[in-house]
């Protein structure tokens, strides 16, 4: 699936927010690490559940508040099935950033199918046995176990030239 993801999209090629993109829904442009960038949600039947990694295992790599694939490939690396999982979709987990972001669009209007009676795995990790997590019914975030199983949505996050 993730040989067909471009490296970057144009601007002038991007849709109205809450449009098709890329397999997912467009959310929004944002700037992450110096670069403007597209963040996608991919739609809920990529949706999956699972426990964010190991309790007790820092992943000093997986503490960004924003970069959520360099967070989710440190994951990876350390074991995650979710990470994993994730990578091998062409998508990564959201970071705190990322998910806020998704909360706006659904806040919006632009996003209908995220449930609302379970919490989200988010990519940031808070300390060697928690991680955050958001339930989209009112933009609540939190930090859960990280052997505990939560649902996983996942985005993508591709360059605009």
């Amino acid at each position: 699936m993730s040989d067909n993801i471009p490296q970057f999209i144009a601007a002038s090629d991007l849709p109205e927010r809450g449009q098709l993109l890329i397999g997912g829904t467009f959310v929004e442009r944002y700037w992450l690490n110096g670069r403007e960038r597209a963040l996608i949600l991919l739609p809920a039947s990529a949706e999956f559940t699972g426990a964010w990694g190991e309790y007790g295992q820092d992943i000093e790599g997986a503490r960004s508040y924003s970069d959520g694939e360099a967070n989710t490939r440190a994951m990876a690396e350390a074991g995650s099935a979710i990470a994993v999982k994730a990578l091998e979709l062409g998508a990564h987990i959201p970071s705190c950033l990322e998910a806020q972001l998704v909360m706006a669009a659904k806040h919006a209007g632009l996003i209908t199918d995220l449930r609302e009676d379970r919490f989200y795995w988010l990519s940031t990790q808070f300390s060697s046995y928690r991680a955050y997590s958001l339930v989209f019914v009112d933009g609540w975030q939190d930090c859960y176990g990280e052997d505990c199983e939560r649902l996983v949505r996942p985005v993508r996050s591709v360059p605009i030239q």
